[in-house]
């Protein structure tokens, strides 16, 4: 068979600028993909192949204008496999099968006029055209999508064939019986009408005869269709896609809004709605488990390098764990953060009149053993600020031992190595303790034991800056401290302002385990304390 010339069917306007080509020589292309992209004054469009077959020659490029009846590309037919003749045993003239009248010949044309089926209301408006003339579409194929007061509905096509005329437009209002389209139909094969086997025909030599049933005549009551309810038919109508691929996204329900296209230009393919509906099916499993059964969804997946260059660097396992917590912590946890401010003047002057002395002990004395103490004694006096909840939120467990955290911040990402029995040792004994255990930190070394056992955490960027920051509760905890900037600031005594150094507190906590009034008594007695450490001794 010769290869067959492919015009340019009618675009709907006189001439169109060829913006892309998305086949090449060679190529083998199915009915409905696209081979050229056009773009008018008013739209851009993809032309599809009319049936399925080989690209043998482009006739036009990139940037040539076009119109209806230009020569587009040359194609071959896709052989097909001739079928086998089955031998039937020998049989009277009588016992022949008959042919079908409404058969038709091999290679008759005939044209099938589809008419809107029943479809429960009358003068129902169009709201898209699916096909155009010239499209090859199979059964079942969308033509027109209707939308009533009630519901949106596709009407399919009830054969297969090439759309020859269409007879609607957008904004018609339709009822039962109204014309849509005209289809042509080519006969392939007589249609016969086997005779019923005698006793005497051996059944294994009887051929199996695929039967295909008539077409109805346009005399005949339209068959009844089901109603479909379409939400993206529209919504998709917008995006760079042929028909095919819009064909492919109606049928697995995917909005093209969310699909990135890899295509030219864009253009979204079949492959990119395939990769897009196997990363959602993939996702479900690891939604589930971040969301806690929450069925919050992921963030989609933007491309940010249209925008410019980028670099994708992998998160370490210390840095992904410490999100799934905190993710977990925040999903889980309904957080309140409480923020304050004390004064550290006199605190401040006694830390660094022992400057001397931390030298000869060789350590160093700052900021943290204060709050530690100070932290304790409170989580004595309000032991909720040491509990934790149970996991069914049924009760609420009492610790009797004081281990606190203290977050440290590491070229890795950030650990939590825990002090433990903090009401039971001195400051030096804890500033040496912050210091090893910090060390252990960021030198990788820290053992699990070491960070474990926590009933409340203390986190600082007063080192950094700041003046207040949420921290997120460490879960099953119910309580973390931050610490920002000290700054001096003028404090009124009653009769003048003085400068005072004043330290911002962040208290955030779990609202299941501790009210607001708690959680501003906690800061109120850390001000107290931390103002006046000799407090720290009663």
């Amino acid at each position: 068979m010769s290869d067959e010339l492919v015009k340019v069917p009618d675009i709907g306007s006189g001439n169109a600028e060829v913006i892309e080509v998305c086949v090449s020589p060679g190529d083998s292309v199915s009915a409905e993909d696209s081979l050229i992209v056009l773009e008018s004054d008013k739209a851009t469009m993809d032309v599809p192949a009319p049936r399925d077959g080989v690209v043998t020659d482009i006739l036009l490029k990139v940037g040539d204008s076009v119109s209806e009846g230009s020569d587009m590309l040359t194609m071959a037919a896709v052989k097909t496999v001739e079928p086998v003749p089955v031998v039937q045993p020998a049989a009277s003239v009588a016992e022949q099968p008959k042919l079908l009248d409404s058969a038709p010949e091999p290679g008759t044309v005939m044209i099938e006029p589809v008419l809107v089926p029943d479809i429960g209301a009358d003068n129902v408006p169009v709201i898209e055209i699916s096909v155009k003339v010239g499209d090859t579409i199979e059964a079942e194929d969308s033509l027109i999508v209707l939308e009533s007061d009630k519901a949106s509905m596709e009407v399919p096509s009830p054969v297969t064939g090439v759309v020859k005329a269409i007879h609607v437009k957008e904004g018609d209002a339709l009822s039962r019986g109204d014309l849509i389209v005209d289809i042509e139909i080519t006969g392939a094969i007589s249609l016969v009408e086997p005779s019923a086997p005698s006793d005497q025909e051996n059944p294994e030599l009887v051929s199996e005869v695929d039967v295909i049933t008539p077409l109805p005549t346009p005399d005949a009551p339209p068959p009844q269709v089901e109603a479909k309810p379409v939400g993206l038919a529209k919504t998709n109508r917008g995006y760079h896609a042929g028909p095919a691929v819009r064909k492919l996204a109606r049928e697995l329900g995917v909005d093209l809004a969310l699909v990135k296209g890899s295509g030219p230009r864009q253009r979204i393919i079949k492959e990119d709605v395939q990769k897009y509906v196997k990363s959602c099916l993939g996702n479900k499993a690891q939604s589930a488990a971040v969301s806690s059964g929450t069925g919050i969804p992921l963030m989609p997946e933007i491309d940010f390098s249209q925008w410019g260059d980028i670099e994708a660097v992998a998160q370490n396992r210390l840095r992904k764990l410490a999100a799934q917590n905190f993710q977990r912590a925040c999903l889980n946890v309904p957080h309140v953060t409480q923020f304050d401010e004390c004064d550290i003047t006199e605190m401040e002057s006694f830390r660094k009149a022992q400057k001397t002395m931390a030298e000869a002990r060789g350590t160093k004395l700052t900021l943290l053993p204060f709050i530690l103490k100070a932290c304790a004694y409170a989580m004595k006096k309000l032991p909720q600020f040491s509990a934790s909840l149970s996991p069914d939120g049924e009760k609420l467990i009492y610790k009797k031992y004081i281990n606190i955290g203290i977050a440290v911040d590491t070229p890795e990402g950030l650990l939590v190595p825990v002090i433990k029995n903090v009401d039971q040792k001195g400051l030096w004994e804890l500033a040496e303790e912050c210091i090893e255990l910090a060390g252990k930190a960021r030198d990788k070394k820290l053992k699990p034991d070491e960070m474990q056992g926590g009933c409340f955490t203390i986190s600082s960027l007063g080192s950094i800056g700041g003046t207040a920051f949420t921290p997120i509760v460490n879960a099953p905890e119910v309580a973390i401290l931050g610490l920002s900037k000290a700054s001096t600031k003028p404090v009124w005594n009653g009769k003048s302002f003085d400068p005072k150094l004043m330290l911002p507190l962040s208290l955030s906590y779990d609202h299941r385990a501790i009210n607001g009034a708690d959680a501003a008594r906690f800061t109120a007695l850390l001000g107290d304390l931390l103002s006046d450490v000799r407090k720290l001794l009663l």
